[in-house]
């Protein structure tokens, strides 16, 4: 990709005092990459699943405070791996962000049902996708999770 092109552009790094932790699911390893590389950026640390059954997997050992799930995937879909981790007593409070570029068919409808806190279009700017993440962290962070200063997310217009 162009380093103009908006979806390289990411704002100035910020370092979190305690990386939080995410996981990034999705089939498409150039995705997986890319959102990996803009999260490390915002000071995240993060690990990856190329389908639903790995993502709940990693989920039971890494433990993160937020997942990005694609939602149509090779071997389990993302919307099983949602419900599963929904069910799960340990994951039920993680906040799931699910992503499609099928944004025509009931897909929003179907994420939300199946337990994702959020449905997101792809493809996604990165200042959208950290505007996201922003909001869907502050209530974990008033349920007593983890502490992310205002200082650690950049204000809009990169």
């Amino acid at each position: 990709m162009d380093s103009t092109h908006p979806l390289t552009t990411v704002p100035e790094r910020r370092i979190l005092p305690r990386p939080q932790r995410v996981l990034v699911v999705d089939d498409s390893a150039d995705v997986r990459e890319l959102w990996t590389m803009w999260l490390q950026i915002w000071g995240f640390a993060v690990e990856q699943a190329g389908n639903g059954l790995d993502a709940v997997k990693k989920a039971r050992t890494f433990q993160p405070h937020l997942v990005l799930m694609d939602l149509w995937m090779p071997v389990v879909d993302g919307l099983t791996a949602t419900e599963t981790m929904k069910a799960d007593p340990h994951m039920k409070h993680v906040p799931v962000l699910a992503l499609s570029a099928d944004t025509f068919s009931p897909a929003r409808e179907r994420a939300l049902k199946a337990g994702a806190d959020r449905f997101l279009p792809k493809p996604i700017s990165p200042d959208a996708l950290l505007e996201a993440i922003r909001e869907s962290l502050s209530p974990v962070i008033g349920r007593g999770g983890p502490q992310v200063p205002p200082t650690a997310f950049p204000s809009g217009g990169h």
